[in-house]
């Protein structure tokens, strides 16, 4: 189904910064949607795009390996913008031709333009820094096209079609992240100066087309929604209310493995939102299900199995229930199963890759293309408290994946101690909304320490806390030291059973922000 707004459509041949250039698109307040490099010219016209772009890639197109891709593409009569990867595929199907660079570009570079009209209109002629990420460059133009940017090692680092039929624009370097001093600029002159596309997309415009999608998939069936006590659940859930109202119940499951006492803290939150709720204590069979397991992919998937299990259950007992609804971000869908490109899956997300393959009920998942940031803007249209909005993201399984190694009550016990101390001092601190996560996690390992005189052998804690926009990418939070002092001071003397706490500063990539 098109949207009813101006759509940019993005074919994703496998980049890491695809997500990105949704974003910066979306940040035009016109709406995006990303499609794998597969998807067929009748899926491509299905959202009357008002222009294509083909993200960069790992590959090369001169490999046999290459992504598959509807060619028939580049005939489409609406501008085109080739990033990166994309620019070579233009290049290579255009006639022109790409070879490996003599030098690869990877990072910062030195942008001249030469041609400050159409993408670059508005922008000085530079240097100015920019984005670069490549092995291959174009080596020969196709007939029709100029140069429109330079930098030293790339002759033709952006270019565009100056007498052809199809409007191409090209850009080697990539405009979606912060690191090209220009970026949002560029894309908002292809989205707005070349496009022709409306400012139209905004939170208000997409809970209002969600309320309808939704009612029209569920039409008088009734409807239960995994409530989990963070933002995304609480959003997707008064969404739905909204649209479908007592054919909704909401369905909390306690898995055994949420903070301390927050079954009792969400049961004042849930009452609060007026829409039907019932809070049911799984704890022992989330428990018995992991058993002694210890490898993160296979308690992520037992986890998600047994809370589909929960599900089907209540569904039962309530009759007649045909959906689900789960709060699954797009970051859990990329992150999860590369199926919109050829990007590696990182972990199994419980509500992604952990869901059974045959289930009962039917998925809606009315959040599955919006980042943590945009999820906070539509709670705020929704008028749900500030402290539900600005809460951290807490994962769907739990701390069964801070609990490195086997879950045990003993070992979820330590951590729950440590972890509230730790937010407990960051929020009388005022540090809780300058930080977008953080968290305590058990390390799978004892080390010795001296406590009342006497030789120790307990557990180790490390703390983590980050800064972030939507978690797909992430820097670690400069705590101040003394702050992280007295942290570890009241862990080390309150929780039985530890004698060590650390603290993580490793940034996402190459890490990521959950140790599991």
């Amino acid at each position: 189904m098109a949207s009813c707004h101006d759509t940019i459509v993005i074919l994703d041949f496998g980049s890491q910064y695809t997500q990105l250039i949704a974003r910066r698109i979306r940040e035009c307040r016109v709406h995006s949607i990303i499609l794998p490099a597969s998807a067929t010219l009748q899926q491509i016209r299905e959202h009357c795009p008002k222009g294509i772009i083909l993200s960069g890639g790992p590959a090369s197109v001169t490999s046999i390996e290459r992504p598959k891709w509807a060619k028939a593409v580049l005939q489409e009569d609406v501008p085109i913008l080739g990033i990166c990867y994309g620019m070579q595929l233009v290049a290579h199907y255009m006639g022109g031709k790409v070879g490996q660079a003599k030098r690869r570009e990877f990072g910062r570079a030195e942008l001249q333009v030469l041609d400050s009209s159409d993408l670059f209109k508005g922008l000085d002629k530079g240097p100015f820094s920019v984005w670069m990420s490549h092995g291959d460059r174009i080596e020969k133009l196709p007939q029709g096209f100029t140069p429109i940017a330079r930098t030293e090692n790339s002759p033709v680092a952006a270019m565009k079609s100056a007498n052809h039929a199809h409007r191409f624009f090209c850009l080697q370097f990539h405009p979606e992240v912060a690191h090209t001093v220009h970026g949002k600029q560029i894309l908002k002159n292809f989205v707005h100066g070349i496009c022709g596309a409306k400012s139209t997309w905004t939170m208000g415009s997409f809970l209002n087309n969600s309320i309808d999608a939704i009612r029209e998939q569920v039409g008088r069936d009734k409807v239960i929604c995994g409530l989990s006590g963070g933002v995304d659940s609480m959003v997707a859930a008064a969404m739905t209310h909204r649209a479908i109202g007592k054919q909704l119940t909401c369905v909390f499951i306690d898995n055994g493995l949420m903070r301390k006492d927050e079954a009792k803290q969400l049961k004042k939150v849930f009452g609060a939102q007026h829409f039907n709720y019932r809070m049911i204590n799984a704890s022992d069979p989330f428990l018995q299900a992991l058993g002694r397991t210890s490898d993160p992919e296979k308690k992520r998937k037992i986890i998600g199995r047994q809370f589909i299990h929960a599900f089907d259950h209540e569904a039962t007992k309530i009759g007649n229930v045909r959906y689900l609804v789960q709060g699954t971000l797009y970051p859990d869908v990329i992150e999860s199963i590369s199926h919109m490109g050829p990007s590696a899956t990182i972990k199994t997300h419980h509500n992604v890759g952990g869901l059974p393959a045959r289930m009962k009920l039917k998925l809606i998942e009315p959040l599955r293309e919006l980042f943590k940031d945009e999820v906070r803007g539509l709670g705020k249209e929704l008028e749900l408290p500030e402290d539900m909005v600005l809460r951290h993201p807490f994962p769907g399984p739990g701390l069964a994946i801070r609990v490195l190694g086997a879950v045990n009550l003993e070992r979820l016990a330590i951590l729950r101690e440590a972890d509230v101390i730790f937010i407990e001092e960051l929020k009388s601190n005022g540090l809780y909304r300058k930080t977008w996560q953080a968290f305590a996690v058990l390390l799978p390992i004892r080390t010795v320490g001296v406590m009342g005189d006497q030789r120790t052998y307990e557990h180790v804690i490390a703390l983590r806390a980050v800064t972030s926009v939507d978690g797909m990418t992430a820097d670690w939070t400069q705590l101040p030291h003394d702050f992280l002092g007295k942290v570890s001071n009241r862990i080390i003397n309150e929780v039985k059973g530890v004698n060590r706490v650390v603290y993580d500063i490793s940034s996402k990539p190459p890490s990521t922000i959950e140790w599991e």
